[in-house]
């Protein structure tokens, strides 16, 4: 074994360059898997540092004990407390202090107009404590709010509505309010938790516009006296407290809003980036299996002669694989500092766009270095193990042969084996699909799906490259006809080198596809479900906005234009145990402006006491119209409701719809998701929106749009998904052309006599270049053309079992343009990749490339 080792290390030493693209690939997927570890460790530890500061002052917390959460929620909502309860409290022994906390939802409009945050993290307003301690908020300039509009906003929501100390602007809550910013803030000494945005009022505004009546908070800080201990302050508080009321500790609350935090975002985050560190480090297997087969078929001369000199078969493998070792651990060991270098410039980066994370050291734990060296290893040796076992196997008699020949292509068990993954596939995939729906089992359909059109690409590799290359032969002459037949010489390489660009392409179209379809269903959502002309909103997605005032339906429709105008409001309730959304509506008027498919009974009868509820919660329930359901809403209050309304759709109506009038005496802080107005006979679109603008002027200036716009904007995320996506499968994309250029310079290194000869029988050296550019081209227009198809079929896989396992109604669509893109960077790509082998193909001097063994 020494002597294998001094054998792959000597190797190793005298081709370097071999190896080159191998390395890269380890190091790029190590670095990347690296860098996203040590960041969620860094972030967790930030955030939790940031909490504990901010609330290191507040001992116990008082609140309700029960939250309603709905599905999709990670967070519930919980009944107020009452504010009276603060005096209460500040009886017990051993409290110093204690204060009501209001809050919620309250949208800045910065100077420019434009609202504030919204995109993601929540927008809060609250009352400011005048108590420092209890207070998590720390004034930096100006002072506390003393008089009625007068506010405290967090430096970094000021900083981005170019907002300062002195200036008139609009909150919103949702109704809105004109404030006069007094003062700046930080959260933990930082100048805002994340892009959280908060504004502090006085208390008597903040019970007057963040709560349905006066006397509520969200919960009771508490502040212990010297020497009392947080769990003995709670256990001295739960005796006096009413039922239903409970106390937790002040590290238990930071706590839960640490793992509010990790749960909403930086488990979502992270799990995100760890996909496409899979995706990456996938496509890097490619990569480093074709390099150590090309290896391994370029030496076989030279492991026959060790298996004639008496060289094992366990010998001759144990070489390959110590070579893979060294490359694998060193590669690992640079990948490992490259991503620390990754996450510490993406901490530096997210405040330059705008993204602010708390301010820290970078957290490197064991778990984050162990693990990514683990996979790198485990991937380089996993990736060389087949051609390792492959060279043990050479026979002593190959020494004596010249060159090897390629069957690959001609391989009936290859063909067999790939034609029965190909049917299973399908089978799974249909079954995922059609018959049961499934994410889980189309999933596993297109994880074998991708295992066939591997097993099939040397088998296929050589009808796809003559039906590509065919046009070369006359456009390119004889280069493009020898680039043609180099590309057909070994199908099995010609099919491995493709296969790491098909991957990245198949998971870009994957992407494309699903992301076309998405935006075909918000637009066949809106134009089948919306009824009206235009709409009223207030884009936002997340926990961010404040939503609509539910005064500025009324307003609209008192318009002479408008026919009809309706609110959207949400509420949370309980519906036989089970926590819901419910849209708080004037349902005769839904039903004006939004088509809600096939109505059994009467929506406009529902009244106090009623309920409308879709035909596919009711059919889940076994509910229809004459039934009863038991509602229990935060107030902690029930009521029995009567289904008196079962509607078709609800991508746009939701599962529940009732009264205003029978959510009022339950509601929490008031708002509308969306206004839907249309118009009366003979008012155009332009006349009617631009009289609906001016009203939604006074209530906030929200967005007004047509039925067209609407859709365009409900589907403006996706945009900025996809862009995300693409940049970072550009990693993967990267790595392969990486293995391309890798598998080329190997190629001509290979080929080295061959070019030669070529050289001496008059071939220039731009034709040199040519050929081995149109090469790589023909690869990579393999490679693009498998990951297309397989692309297209997997999205096709993605969007139809997100139907099957959906109550809405999924659109299926192609988008020509896009995927003709991805088709051309791909192809790009491929003569990116050829440049360089190119070069040193046509730098090969002639005598020695001839003399060479």
């Amino acid at each position: 074994m020494n002597a294998s080792v001094r054998l792959s290390l000597s190797s190793l030493g005298a081709h370097r360059r071999r190896f080159a693209g191998t390395f890269l690939a380890v190091f790029l997927g190590v670095a990347f898997l690296t860098g996203t570890l040590v960041m969620g460790d860094t972030l967790r530890a930030s955030f939790d540092t940031l909490f504990g500061s901010a609330t290191s002052g507040t001992d116990a917390v008082v609140r309700s004990a029960g939250a309603i959460t709905t599905p999709g929620e990670s967070q519930g909502v919980r009944q107020p407390v009452p504010t009276g309860l603060a005096g209460a409290v500040e009886k017990v022994p051993g409290v110093a202090a204690a204060a009501p906390s209001i809050q919620g939802a309250g949208q800045l409009v910065g100077a420019d107009g434009d609202p504030v945050g919204g995109q993601g993290p929540p927008t809060l307003a609250g009352n400011w404590i005048t108590d420092p301690r209890l207070n998590p908020y720390r004034l930096a300039e100006g002072r506390a709010p003393q008089h009625s509009g007068e506010v405290v906003v967090n430096r970094g929501a000021a900083e981005k509505g170019g907002l300062r100390i002195g200036d008139t602007t609009t909150l919103r809550t949702p109704d809105p309010v004109r404030v006069t910013v007094v003062g700046l803030a930080t959260f933990g000494g930082e100048d805002g938790m994340a892009q959280v945005t908060f504004t502090g009022m006085t208390r008597a505004d903040a019970e007057k516009y963040l709560t349905a009546r006066p006397g509520e908070a969200a919960s009771i800080q508490v502040r212990a006296a010297p020497g009392i201990g947080q769990r003995e302050l709670v256990d001295r508080l739960t005796p006096v407290l009413p039922h239903g009321v409970e106390a937790i500790t002040g590290q238990e609350a930071a706590a839960e809003n640490t793992d509010m935090i990790s749960s909403q975002f930086l488990s979502l985050f992270t799990t995100f980036l760890l996909v496409f560190s899979g995706i990456a480090l996938l496509v890097a297997t490619f990569s480093i299996h074709n390099t150590f087969a090309i290896v391994v078929a370029q030496r076989t001369r030279e492991n026959a002669l060790l298996r004639a000199l008496g060289a094992s078969r366990r010998q001759v493998t144990a070489v390959t694989l110590a070579e893979a070792s060294a490359v694998a651990l060193t590669a690992s060991a640079a990948g490992l500092a490259g991503g620390i270098a990754i996450a510490a410039g993406l901490q530096a980066l997210f405040p330059a766009i705008g993204f602010p994370f708390p301010d820290g050291a970078l957290v490197i734990g064991a778990l984050s270095m162990l693990l990514p060296l683990a996979v790198g290893v485990v991937v380089c040796l996993g990736s060389a193990l087949l051609p390792a076992v492959r060279a043990g196997r050479t026979a002593p008699l190959a020494a004596l042969r010249e060159t090897a020949v390629d069957t690959s292509g001609a391989s009936r068990r290859r063909a067999v084996t790939g034609t029965v993954l190909i049917a299973l596939a399908l089978a799974v995939t249909l079954s995922g699909v059609l018959i049961s729906p499934s994410v889980w089992l189309a999933g596993a359909g297109a994880v074998l799906a991708m295992a066939a059109f591997v097993a099939l690409g040397p088998v296929v590799s050589r009808t796809a490259v003559r039906v590509l290359g065919a046009p070369l032969d006359r456009l390119r002459g004889v280069p493009g006809a020898l680039a043609r037949r180099n590309a057909l010489r070994s199908p099995r390489r010609t099919a491995a080198t493709a296969g790491a660009l098909m991957i990245g392409v198949a998971v870009v179209s994957l992407f494309t596809v699903f992301g076309a379809s998405l935006k075909a269903t918000m637009d066949q959502t809106v134009s089948r479900s919306f009824a009206g002309d235009v709409a009223v909103s207030a884009p936002s997605f997340g926990a961010g906005g404040s939503g609509l005032s539910p005064r500025l339906a009324d307003a609209v429709q008192r318009l002479p234009e408008v026919d009809t105008a309706v609110g959207l409001g949400k509420g949370v309730a309980q519906v036989d145990g089970q926590g819901r959304a419910l849209t708080v509506t004037d349902p005769a008027a839904l039903e004006r402006a939004l088509d809600l498919g096939t109505v059994h009974g009467s929506l406009g009868t529902l009244g106090t006491d009623g309920i409308a509820v879709t035909r596919s919660e009711a059919d889940a329930r076994g509910l229809s119209t004459g039934d009863t359901a038991r509602l229990t809403f935060t107030d902690g209050r029930s009521r029995t409701f009567t289904v008196r309304a079962v509607y078709g759709r609800s991508e746009l109506a939701g599962d529940y719809v009732i009264t205003r009038a029978a959510w009022a005496p339950h509601r929490t802080q008031d708002s509308d998701r969306l206004v839907a107005v249309s118009f009366k006979d003979g008012v155009g679109t332009d006349a009617g929106k631009a009289a609906v603008e001016k009203v939604a002027d006074r209530y906030g200036n929200p967005e007004v749009q047509t039925r067209g716009e609407y859709a365009q904007s409900s589907a403006g995320g996706i945009d900025m998904m996809l862009t995300l996506v693409y940049a970072l499968l550009a990693l993967a994309v990267l790595i392969a052309l990486l293995g391309i250029a890798n598998t080329l310079t190997l190629a001509v290194h290979e080929r080295t006599r061959e070019l030669g000869l070529l050289r001496a029988v008059g071939q220039t050296r731009s034709q040199m270049r040519a050929m081995v550019r149109w090469e790589s081209v023909l690869v990579a227009a393999f490679g693009t053309a498998g990951g297309l198809g397989l692309g297209a079929f997997l999205g096709w896989v993605l969007v139809k079992a997100s139907d099957g396992a959906s109550d809405s109604a999924f659109a299926f669509a192609v988008p020509p343009v896009q995927l003709a893109v991805v088709a051309l960077v791909g192809l790009m790509a491929g003569a990116l990749a050829g440049l360089r082998p190119a070069r040193r193909a046509a730098r090969l001097h002639v005598l020695r490339a001839i003399a060479t063994e």
